[in-house]
C-alpha cells in the first residue's frame, strides 16, 4: 500500500540535506561558497517571525498571570534556576578542563589565521545593564533587540493586569497575533532542509577540514562535555525537580536534532513552545520562561565559553593559578548572561575572558575555524536547557500537567 504522505518527516529531510550539503561541499567547494545567501535568506526568514511571536506570546502570558506578585514569583524562579544550572555547569567545565589538561601541546601559532583586528574584544557592562531599557521601544523592535523588546512586553503585561475588562480586547489581539506568527514559522520551517543543504555545504566549502583534523581534541572534548551534561547533570536536575527528564527529551528529540542540524535555536522556538503545551507546560509558563532563557540561559555557550578558555590557556602555556581561575569563572559568569543580542556574542566574552587573564586573542580566532562543529551541539544543548527550565519552573508553579502515558509526538512535516 502507498502511503498517503508525499514527503518524508522533516528529520529524515534534515538528515538528507546534510549529507548532500556536505557532499556538495566537497565535490563542488566553488558552489558550495555561493549558497551562503541561501542559509542567510533563511535565517532572515527566521529573525523577521521570532519577535513578532516573542513580544505577543510575553506580554500575554503576563496578563494571564492576574497579578504582578504571580509574575515576579515566575520570573524570580526562572532567573534563579537559570544562574544556578549555568554555574554549575561553569564550575564543572573549568575544573574538569583544568584536571585534564586539554589543550596542553598543542601548537596553536601555525595555524592562527589573518584578520583578528576587526572582531569586537570587549563589551562594556554598564552600556549593556541601561540597553535593557529601550528608549525608543519601537526602534528596538526595528532593531530586533530581543532584552528590550522582553523589558517593555513586561511592564505591558502587568499593565493588562490592572486595567480589567479593558485589557481583553488587546489581550485577543496579541493572542491573534501569536498564533499567526506560529502559522508563518510553520511555513518557515519546510524550508529548513534547503537551509541545511547551503549551510553544510558552505561550511565544508570555505573552511575544508585541515584546522578541524588540527583542533580535533578540543572538538572532541566539547561533545564529550556536551553529552555529559545531558545525560548526567540535566537527569539529576529532573531528579532534584522530581521533573520526568528523559520522557521530555523524548518529547523534543526531533526538535533538538533540529536545533543541531541548523545550528540556530530560534528555528525551533515555536514548535517547542506548542511542544511542551502538548508534554503538559501551561503557555503561560513556555511562552515566559523560553524567551527569557535565549538571553539568559545558553548552557551549551556557557560550557563552551569555559572549556575554551582553558584550552587556549593550555596551549600558550598560561598557568592557570586559583585567582586565574576564579577570575574566569567571575568574568563568564556576568558576560554570559543577557549578551545574546549582542553582535558576534560568543566571540565578545571569549575575548573579554582572555584577556582577563592574560591570553593572547589570535587563540580565539583560531577557535573560529571550528567553531560552526561546535555550534551544533552548542545549540542543541542550549534548547534542551531552556525545555528542561520551562519544565522545572511549571513544576514549581503547579501549572505541569503529569500524562499517564508518554507524550504523543506530533511530527513536524
Amino acid at each position: 500500500m502507498w502511503t498517503s504522505r508525499k514527503m518524508p518527516p522533516l528529520g529524515v529531510q534534515v538528515l538528507a540535506a546534510l549529507v548532500i550539503g556536505a557532499v556538495l561541499g566537497f565535490a563542488a567547494p566553488a558552489v558550495g561558497e555561493q549558497l551562503k545567501v541561501v542559509g542567510d535568506a533563511f535565517i532572515r526568514l527566521i529573525e523577521m517571525s521570532i519577535v513578532p511571536l516573542i513580544f505577543p506570546l510575553i506580554v500575554v502570558s503576563i496578563a494571564r498571570l492576574q497579578s504582578a506578585k504571580a509574575v515576579g514569583r515566575m520570573a524570580g524562579k526562572t532567573i534563579l534556576y537559570f544562574e544556578v544550572v549555568t554555574t554549575v555547569i561553569l564550575a564543572l567545565t573549568l575544573l574538569a578542563a583544568f584536571l585534564s589538561g586539554v589543550g596542553k601541546g598543542t601548537d596553536l601559532d601555525a595555524v592562527t589565521p589573518a584578520g583578528t583586528s576587526s572582531i569586537q574584544k570587549s563589551v562594556d557592562l554598564k552600556d549593556l545593564f541601561v540597553g535593557i531599557i529601550p528608549d525608543n521601544f519601537f526602534a528596538a523592535l526595528a532593531k530586533g533587540e530581543l532584552l528590550p523588546i522582553l523589558f517593555f512586553a513586561v511592564f505591558l503585561g502587568l499593565a493588562l493586569t490592572k486595567i480589567g475588562d479593558k485589557a481583553k480586547p488587546v489581550a485577543a489581539v496579541l493572542d491573534g497575533l501569536a498564533d499567526a506568527m506560529f502559522q508563518v514559522i510553520t511555513w518557515v520551517v519546510r524550508l529548513t532542509p534547503l537551509a541545511v543543504l547551503a549551510f553544510v555545504a558552505y561550511n565544508t566549502a570555505h573552511y575544508g577540514w585541515n584546522l578541524v583534523v588540527k583542533l580535533a581534541l578540543f572538538v572532541v572534548v566539547s561533545y564529550v562535555a556536551v553529552a555529559l551534561v545531558f545525560l548526567v547533570i540535566f537527569p539529576l536536575v529532573g531528579v532534584i525537580c522530581h521533573v520526568p527528564y528523559f520522557r521530555m527529551l523524548r518529547a523534543i528529540a526531533d526538535l533538538i536534532f533540529l536545533s543541531f542540524v541548523s545550528r540556530s535555536s530560534e528555528v525551533v522556538l515555536a514548535p517547542l513552545i506548542k511542544r511542551l503545551d502538548g508534554f503538559g507546560v501551561d503557555r503561560t509558563v513556555s511562552s515566559f520562561t523560553l524567551p527569557l532563557g535565549y538571553s539568559f540561559n545558553a548552557d551549551g555557550a556557557t560550557l563552551y565559553e569555559g572549556l575554551a578558555v582553558v584550552f587556549l590557556a593550555h596551549a600558550y602555556g598560561v598557568e592557570l593559578t586559583p585567582g586565574r581561575l576564579v577570575t574566569t569563572m567571575l568574568v563568564l559568569m556576568l558576560l554570559t548572561k543577557g549578551i545574546a543580542g549582542v553582535p558576534s556574542a560568543s566571540i565578545v566574552v571569549l575575548f573579554s575572558a582572555s584577556a582577563a587573564i592574560g591570553l593572547p586573542a589570535q587563540g580565539v580566532a583560531v577557535l573560529l575555524a571550528v567553531d560552526f562543529v561546535i555550534d551544533m551541539a552548542r545549540t542543541a544543548l542550549n534548547v534542551t536547557g531552556n525545555a528542561l527550565a520551562a519544565v522545572v519552573v511549571a513544576k514549581s508553579e503547579r501549572l505541569l500537567r503529569s500524562p499517564d502515558h508518554d507524550t504523543a509526538v506530533e511530527p513536524i512535516h
